[in-house]
């Protein structure tokens, strides 16, 4: 039990000086030491996700995820390791569970938009930049998402209402 608290420890100041080699080292020790904890694997994961490993990074944020599977925050985690490779159908999928638990989550969204941009499915992608908005109405990033799709879209009069609606905002 000491050792095991040891290697958390090291794991988590790995984690904080960036070196996530060395805490991917540190944190498997945990898992072989003690019980496997979902903050454990969460941890890996991230790690993983860091070091640009985005199978290792999934396969770690779902074993925590069998362990808490009503957490939207390890869904979007998953959905954004889909996103970062372009694989936007699966991050979409992803992004479904963590909304059914936080349908009005403004990040979670806001990637569904940039998907559904990713997709040129503009009418869609701003319905979900627009749940973010709603959600954030002084969220800039979220603004600035939803009048780049409607540009990109060919919406202008839309883009512009929200331009002039974001200008009275800031």
């Amino acid at each position: 039990e000491k050792f095991d608290y040891a290697y958390r420890n090291m794991g988590d100041a790995y984690i904080r000086l960036r070196k996530n080699r060395d805490a991917i080292e540190a944190l498997e020790k945990v898992n072989e030491l003690a019980k496997p904890e979902d903050v454990i694997f969460e941890a890996l994961g991230y790690c993983y996700e860091k070091l640009k490993n985005y199978a290792q990074a999934r396969l770690h944020y779902r074993k925590a995820l069998h362990m808490r599977a009503d957490d939207s925050r390890l869904y979007y985690k998953v959905a954004l390791t889909y996103f970062k490779e372009g694989r936007w159908e699966s991050c979409l999928k992803q992004l479904e569970s963590a909304l059914k638990i936080h349908r009005l989550q403004p990040e979670y969204n806001l990637l569904a938009g940039e998907c559904k941009l990713q997709e040129e499915k503009f009418k869609e992608a701003a319905q979900f930049f627009m749940l973010a908005v709603q959600a954030r109405p002084k969220g800039a990033s979220y603004r600035e998402a939803l009048i780049r799709c409607l540009f990109t879209g060919g919406f202008y009069e839309e883009a512009l209402e929200q331009t002039t609606a974001a200008l009275h905002i800031t």
